[in-house]
């Protein structure tokens, strides 16, 4: 077996690629690694670009998995946030997930409605349903059904948690799956399931709540947004795509 020992290996023009073996063969690196800025496939396909620092951007899709994050938003005592872009017929499935929100008024509920008109209105027409399971610290445990958080045919805003209090240390996090938005033949199916702090009628604990129904309509949603029945609040939702 021959050696090449050297510190650089170059081209003889910028343009000319340099081939290591020939097909059917193994390269390999013993005890070293292989660095790169943009790492390409045999077709020239761009895999990854590497900013130097581990950063990387240009990932190529088949890479990313099933889960692709689409957009994060901050909330910092607003009144609302709002998703205006990126709900299309690229996912057949829109996952928000919430982390840390907290409310500004005790005791408030979050709530989303959606839009088929990029934003202009959010009054679209759901049936749903609610429950949710609790241990509060001084009047036990219990699953209920709670008709205050459905809508028959409703048009306001549908409400994900029930009572979540607002001390520094309180807050509720939980996703929201909405299916096929961008549908024109099918009503559109949703299901939340949150966590919370629950402060209320003298108790406090812990209240796992869920809110299910369809958006009875068969025009395209292409916008959501979220906000509290009362006062503004602070959290960070994420936008995914499911592939």
């Amino acid at each position: 077996m021959s050696r090449v020992y050297t510190d650089t290996i170059e081209p003889r023009k910028p343009t000319q690629d340099i081939t290591l073996g020939t097909t059917g063969e193994t390269i390999t690196l013993p005890g070293n690694d292989l660095r790169v800025n943009t790492f390409k496939d045999k077709g020239g396909n761009t895999l990854w670009t590497s900013d130097g620092s581990g950063t990387l951007s240009s990932v190529n899709s088949a890479l990313k998995g099933n889960l692709v994050l689409l957009s994060t938003q901050t909330a910092s005592n607003s009144a609302s946030v709002s998703f205006t872009t990126g709900i299309d017929s690229t996912y057949d499935v829109y996952i928000f997930k919430f982390s840390d929100i907290n409310p500004a008024t005790d005791a408030a509920d979050i709530s989303f409605q959606v839009s088929s008109d990029g934003g202009t209105t959010y009054a679209m027409t759901m049936t749903t349903s609610f429950w949710y399971m609790y241990h509060f610290d001084t009047t036990g445990e219990g699953v209920n059904y709670w008709a205050a958080g459905d809508q028959a045919q409703g048009t306001g805003y549908q409400k994900m948690v029930t009572s979540t209090g607002n001390e520094a240390d309180e807050a509720a996090a939980g996703e929201l799956h909405l299916y096929a938005p961008s549908s024109t033949t099918f009503v559109k199916h949703f299901y939340s399931i949150f966590n919370s702090n629950f402060v209320g009628s003298g108790s406090q604990g812990t209240e796992l709540d869920y809110a299910s129904g369809y958006v009875n309509s068969t025009s395209a949603i292409n916008a959501i947004d979220f906000k509290m029945d009362s006062g503004n609040f602070d959290g960070t939702i994420k936008m995914y795509g499911l592939l």
